[in-house]
């Protein structure tokens, strides 16, 4: 029997039902790659709030507001997506009717544990069936029920939670502020300031038409302006 050649794991990369020799799926490291690929996004969570923000390409002829990485799934929760932004629309639509449908039949918003479980499950799901692919997103699911949770999903639908987390092209640095100085009893604003060092370390020139940013509260979720950014970049 010829011993298997460096390339052999090739052979396994048609589908992603069938497992490598050394046990990997492969498509799922692929869709991996298209998060690392993607831009730079952070989330926090305090005392009090989660803070998401994100950032987003610009030019001279894009419509800014049309391009979004930070959606509301309801009030009292948000999703910050780094990757391929098709997919994450997807996922989000799909996440804002569970949230309904939990809100109208049991009069009670839907528990952040619950929502982040759903939405790792049908992630997960496309990672087992022939004929489709895995979702190339990586998300970070942030919101307020009891307490503030921040959790991160990604296209195998692994689900963990944090504290504070950066995924996404500059993830590696902006990593490296946040575990400097992050602190579970900070103040919104300082909270804020902090998600925006984070999102300045991960790349070159940040100017903030180029930033997106939400902050939730209980029963509460707001996005900044570019203009009520303006006095935490100084």
């Amino acid at each position: 029997m010829q011993p298997m050649q460096p390339n052999s794991n090739m052979a396994y990369d048609r589908t992603i039902v069938v497992f490598s020799p050394d046990g990997r799926l492969l498509q799922v490291e692929y869709a991996r790659q298209a998060v690392k690929r993607g831009n730079t996004v952070v989330g926090l969570k305090t005392d009090e709030v989660v803070v998401l923000g994100a950032t987003k390409s610009s030019g001279p002829l894009i419509e800014n507001s049309s391009f979004k990485k930070i959606f509301e799934i309801d009030d009292h929760v948000g999703v910050v997506s780094s990757g391929l932004l098709a997919d994450a629309r997807d996922i989000i639509e799909n996440a804002r009717v569970k949230a309904q449908i939990h809100k109208l039949t049991y009069s009670e918003d839907i528990s952040i544990s619950s929502l982040i479980r759903h939405i790792a499950s049908n992630i997960h799901m496309v990672t087992q069936y022939a004929g489709v692919r895995p979702y190339g997103i990586g998300l970070l699911v942030g919101g307020v029920d009891d307490e503030p949770k921040l959790f991160e999903t990604d296209p195998s639908g692994t689900m963990i939670e944090w504290k504070a987390q950066s995924i996404g092209k500059g993830a590696e640095k902006a990593k490296k502020v946040l575990e400097r100085r992050y602190k579970g009893n900070m103040k919104k604003d300082d909270a804020v300031k902090l998600v925006i060092s984070a999102l300045k370390a991960g790349e070159k020139t940040l100017p903030a038409e180029n930033i997106e940013l939400a902050v939730i509260t209980k029963g509460a979720f707001k996005k900044y302006q570019a203009e009520e950014m303006a006095k935490f970049l100084r």
